[in-house]
């Protein structure tokens, strides 16, 4: 899809850039894959907040590697 200079930089699309494309009531909504991400990641921590200074990412690593020690 093309979509115009104009608009892209109106909307902070950059050239070339990759984008979210989703239907709101009927409705296309074009969004650039960080801020969809930025999106996601706020979703995500209304139902899990992440305790100060604690990796979601790291407690994910030590527990595959517990599992793994413990086969």
């Amino acid at each position: 899809m093309v979509l115009p200079a104009i608009l892209r930089s109106e909307v902070g699309f950059p050239d070339g850039g990759d984008f979210l494309a989703r239907v709101e009531n009927g409705v296309i909504i074009l969004e650039p894959h960080k801020k969809a991400l930025e999106r996601v990641r706020n979703l995500v921590r209304q139902y899990a907040p992440a305790e100060e200074g604690v990796s979601v990412a790291d407690e994910l690593i030590v527990e595959r590697h517990a599992e793994a020690a413990r086969e």
